[in-house]
């Protein structure tokens, strides 16, 4: 079988809240436990649900969104994210046809389906309908007819009853049932500001849930029909995605050997696109992950240190309380090697968040607030540094209740122009620090510059190789 005919389908929902990632990572469960090797994908930006999809495969969980990307690279990055599997799925994001804001269906879980020309499986909350369900899925399934609404699985469902009444209204919309599963709390998923907890916070109980949505999803979902359905999708003509290829030549002399990136993980910075840690050792780095909540030490020979998004908020005390670490990331800083940092990184190089001492290389206060800012953002490098070119444009997205004060250094990270124009972030010597959260796929020569960069520093004291 060719990568461009492996077998996928799409998991959406008319809104948000129907049951999309309890549907979706409980079929990428079942379908594993059954041997099959399964390739997870998310539309959107979203970071926390791939981490239950990886947990649910054994694979990265990676996300499609056509706005940070670019509707040209969905495919070639499904393919090069599915290959050697031998089924894909990919679980939507809000309703079927939302997408980006004001530009239509840019973005939206219908328009990565057709990017696909994958069968969508919608998810129904039937809880509180009958017979209006065939309505519902009626209306979805003739909205768009480049969208191929194959199936339906019915969620919440309150009884036998209330099932054979959803299924005798189905019958009539020509489109299939498919799973019809009943309302049940024992495999919820906490959730708080940001959304679902992520996996690297509640492992072992995200490990009982996902067994539990695998047990729910095989008894009430029919999987060789699935199955079936996925396999019908025709040959993608795309090329698979090559970080290798996407990457021009490292400026400067050649490195006598690989520099040394560190990336920070665990449970405070979870927020990381797999294809980032890719373009990086495309690019000659050698990728060391560390831990700031256990880890006191960079890793040794540490010359550039990736700092994504996360929970700061939530482990301010403990990342605090790491004194060793903060005071080796300041002395990185001050050696001039390259940083950069995404929200949560921005948190953690600021002096304090909630009055808890940070790393104190950015001259900024963070504090969380009740006011969540969420959106898909326009922006521009305003001057060369060591993350972009000076006039380099990226498609980025911000997600954070926090707020810093200042909200930009003498030289920001990013202009801001759409949707609405203003400066945000620092730059200062090797650092790029924002709020702002960017797919490097989109933007190759993001991760070729940071390496570029880090070969020509030289580890922090305390970091010999």
């Amino acid at each position: 079988m060719s990568v461009g005919s492996i077998p996928r389908l799409v998991i959406a929902a008319p809104s948000s809240g129907a049951g999309k990632t309890t549907v979706a990572t409980g079929l990428m469960a079942a379908f594993a436990e059954a041997g099959l090797v399964v390739s997870p994908h998310k539309v959107g930006p979203d970071y926390i649900d791939p981490g239950y999809h990886s947990l649910a495969t054994g694979r990265p969980g990676r996300n499609l969104d056509a706005y940070l990307c670019g509707p040209d690279r969905i495919a070639p990055l499904f393919l090069h994210g599915a290959a050697g599997a031998d089924l894909a799925l990919v679980e939507g994001v809000m309703g079927l046809f939302d997408g980006a804001s004001g530009m239509g269906e840019l973005s939206s879980t219908a328009h990565v389906a057709k990017l696909l020309r994958a069968p969508v499986v919608l998810v129904v909350d039937a809880s509180s309908q009958s017979r209006s369900v065939a309505a519902l899925v009626h209306g979805f399934a003739s909205w768009d007819p480049e969208v191929r609404l194959a199936g339906v699985i019915l969620n919440k469902v309150g009884s036998d009853r209330h099932e054979e009444l959803l299924r005798e209204a189905m019958d009539s919309s020509g489109v299939p049932v498919l799973g019809a599963l009943r309302r049940d709390g024992r495999a919820g998923t906490p959730s708080r500001h940001l959304g679902l907890v992520p996996v690297a916070e509640r492992r072992s109980d995200a490990v009982e849930s996902v067994a539990e949505l695998a047990a729910r999803v095989r008894e009430g979902c029919d999987l060789e029909a699935l199955l079936a359905l996925a396999r019908t999708v025709p040959e993608l003509p795309d090329a698979p995605w090559d970080p290798a290829a996407e990457l021009a030549p490292a400026e400067g002399p050649a490195a006598p050997e690989k520099p040394l990136i560190a990336v920070a993980g665990g449970a405070a910075f979870t927020f990381s696109y797999a294809e980032h840690a890719e373009l990086l050792a495309a690019a000659g780095a050698e990728v060391a992950p560390f831990d700031p909540l256990r880890d006191e030490h960079l890793p040794p020979g540490t010359q550039g240190l990736v700092i994504g998004g996360g929970f700061p908020e939530v482990y301010a005390p403990d990342l605090s309380a790491n004194a060793p670490l903060r005071a080796e990331v300041a002395a990185l800083v001050a050696s001039g090697a390259p940083v950069s940092a995404e929200c949560a990184g921005l948190l953690y190089l600021s002096r304090s968040l909630d009055g808890k001492p940070m790393c104190g290389v950015l001259p900024a206060e963070a504090r969380m607030t009740e006011r969540l800012t969420l959106g898909y953002r326009e922006a521009v490098a305003l001057r060369d540094n060591a993350l972009a070119a000076a006039g380099t444009r990226v498609r980025g997205h911000e997600f954070h209740r926090t707020v810093l004060e200042p909200g930009a250094g003498a030289d920001p990270a990013w202009g801001l122009t759409h949707p609405e124009r203003r400066v945000e972030g620092f730059v200062a010597g090797g650092v790029h620090a924002s709020y702002l959260h960017v797919h490097w796929a989109a933007e190759p020569s993001l991760a070729g510059r940071l390496v570029a960069s880090a070969a020509r520093s030289t580890p922090a004291r305390g970091a010999a190789r």
